[in-house]
Parts: structure tokens; sequence; C-alpha cells
């Protein structure tokens, strides 16, 4: 259907917005029509075990790639993909709805950014990881979590002026109004592990480049609209940074209620204004399923003592809603499985595993029209009215 679409359009004659995409996006659509020719070309095997040529990138193949009939193609897949997201982007900003995008820390291996720009990456010259992004030991895992994707070489980047960073972030703001900077504390210091290895035990903390990278991004920008996720092993370089540049950082609820409950940052009375608010993000469970199957009897009897009233599998979305509504974060975030009371089954994301996640898809029907008159009245309660 997309060559049968394609073949359509080139045959409508006038193709000059086409052209003019393909011109002003070059820096990056020309790599990213290269790579996903050459999958196609390749069963879909991962860059590293094409031919060595195309693995490494080589000008010349590049050159004789570019008169392909298929380059043109995937160019206008992204040509397409552009307008429609800027019309629906344009609707939205005209109804007062602000886009707030997620932008992961890392790249994954297996993409055009590290093929065509390896030497900004920690691997060595036939494309073999030599440092891998994870975390060491947490809440989410005895073992870390080991990522698999290369971790950058800032003494690279930052001799570049940041170009690399600063272009793909410049991109990302012409899709969303508003940028969460997933990992944040990876711009202060980063875990690397040594290629290799099978789990994070054994990685190291590395110094990133911090303030430097965010007042030349200042600049570059005039502001910074981005919200900081400040989560995990935080330390207080991390929350400087954060501060120094004016971030909102996180705080989520199903966070709050261990031992430290009382002065836990992830409490509602703790929360400075300043921050975004969350039941709970792609990483953790569902309101309700955390409720019935993650938290033994004592925190459900903090939780209870805190909320005032009793709860259940069928009002702990409810209950959890209202708390981050009323927080006095500038921002509350809830996913819609909580909205929608959804037990564990409809579960975004589980950390360091790598079968049945970003699985789950919200379908029309599963929103009943009082759904709407709930969130406008919790809204104008709160006065949580932009």
């Amino acid at each position: 259907l997309f060559s049968r679409a394609y073949s359509s359009f080139t045959n409508t004659g006038d193709t000059s917005q086409f052209e003019n995409f393909k011109r002003a996006e070059a820096w990056w659509l020309d790599n990213f029509a290269f790579y996903q020719f050459l999958k196609d070309r390749f069963n879909d095997k991962p860059w590293y075990q094409w031919p060595r040529q195309y693995k490494l990138h080589d000008p010349k193949a590049m050159k004789e790639l570019a008169g392909e009939p298929g380059i043109d193609q995937v160019k206008w897949l992204q040509f397409v993909f552009a307008g429609q997201w800027a019309a629906l982007k344009a609707y939205c900003n005209k109804k007062d709805i602000t886009l707030l995008g997620d932008m992961p820390f890392y790249i994954s291996y297996d993409s055009v950014d590290v093929w065509a720009n390896p030497q900004l990456f920690k691997i060595d010259k036939n494309g073999k990881i030599k440092g891998i992004a994870g975390v060491p030991p947490d809440y989410f895992s005895a073992t870390g979590q080991l990522w698999g994707m290369p971790v950058y070489d800032w003494d690279r980047l930052k001799h570049s002026g940041y170009d690399w960073w600063f272009g793909r972030i410049r991109r990302n703001l012409q899709f969303f109004d508003l940028i969460r900077l997933d990992h944040f504390r990876a711009f202060s210091e980063y875990w690397e592990v040594p290629g290799g290895s099978k789990d994070a035990i054994g990685g190291s903390w590395e110094p990133a480049p911090g303030r430097d990278f965010f007042e030349k991004l200042k600049n570059d920008l005039g502001n910074l609209p981005f919200v900081a996720e400040d989560l995990g092993q935080i330390d207080e370089k991390v929350y400087q940074l954060r501060d120094a540049f004016n971030l909102p950082g996180m705080r989520v609820l199903q966070f709050a209620f261990d031992e430290a409950m009382p002065v836990s940052e992830h409490i509602p009375h703790n929360y400075p204004v300043n921050s975004f608010a969350y039941t709970g993000t792609h990483d953790n469970n569902t309101v309700r399923g955390w409720f019935d199957n993650d938290i033994d009897s004592k925190t459900k009897k903090r939780l209870r003592r805190y909320a005032g009233v009793k709860l259940g599998s069928d009002n702990i979305n409810k209950v959890m809603t209202r708390m981050c509504y009323a927080s006095v974060a500038k921002a509350a975030i809830v996913p819609l499985q909580d909205l929608l009371a959804l037990d564990e089954s409809a579960r975004m994301n589980t950390p360091s595993s790598i079968e049945g996640n970003w699985l789950w898809m919200m379908q029309g029907e599963m929103l009943p029209g009082k759904l709407a008159k709930y969130l406008r009245n919790l809204t104008t309660l709160c006065n949580r009215q932009c």
C-alpha cells in the first residue's frame, strides 16, 4: 500500500513540497533512508552484521545507494508523517492542548544514529560496544539494569559543540511543546558497564558534561522547555544541576508509602511546586495492579492512614488520582490505565525484562463518557485549569 501511495504521489506532477522537505531535513533524513533501505535489503539484521562496506558506512557505498528508487520512498514516508503530525499538533495547540514528549537518554545499538555516527559512542572500529549503558542495583532489579545501548563519548560530543544532541533536541521540539528528559541523572554522571558483561553490577559511575551542556543548550534554544526525570539513585549533584536551570522534577505516588512515608520526597505534602506529579510512570505497575499485587499489608496500612478512607481494588485509582491532582505540583499526570482502573495486565513496561512490554493499546470503546465529566470536575476542584 505504501508503494502504491508513493507511486500515485510521484505521478501527480507536483513534488515541490517533498523536495523542499528533503533539502531541509537532509542532515538526518539521508542517513535514515540509507539505514531503512539496508535493513530491508538484509532482512532486518542489525547494522553491525551487514557486509563491511555498509556496516562501516563507507562513503562510496553510500553514494552508490543514493540512486536506488527505494531511498526516496523512505524519505517520502517521513515527509507524510511530518505533515500529519504538524497538522495534529496545530489542532491540539489551537485547543490549548500542550504536547509533552518523552526523549530517551540513550540510543539503541541497532539504530541509524549509532551506525551513522559511531565516533560519538563508545564502540570500537568494528562496531562492537566497549561501554554499555545501564544502572546499578536498585528498586527494580537486584542485579541492576543492563540496557544494551552504547554509552556516549562525551569528550567527542563536547568537542563538536554537542551538535548531534542539539539537533536531536531541536527536531523533537518540532513535534512537542515540552520534553521529558529520561534518565536525567546521566547528564551529571552515568553508569558504564564494560562490553560483554552479563549484568550491570560491575559498572562504574563516569562524569558527564552537566552544566556545560545545558548552558550551551540554553544559548542555542533561548529557553529550556524540559522536565527532568530525576528518579532512581540520585545524588545532590543531580539536584543541583536540575535546579540550576529551573527544571521541574518528577514525583511518583507509588514510591511514597514505605517506612519513610512522612519525609518521603514522593508524598504529596513534600512536593515542591516546580514538579510534575504522577500516580505511576510507564515503568510502574498500574495503580490497581500495584495495590493488589505489589505492596504488603504494612504499606497498605500506611496508605489507608494517609488517604483517610477505606481502600480496595474498586477505588484505589480514584484515591490516588485525587492525591495527585490535589498536590501543589505544577502538573498532575495520570496514566490512562489508572483512570480506567485497569489491573496489572495493562502494565506498560517492566524494567529489566525484554518480553511482553509496550503491548497495551487504548481502544476508543474503553473511554466511558463520564470520564470527561469526572476529569473536568476534578480539574476545577483542584484549580488545575491553565
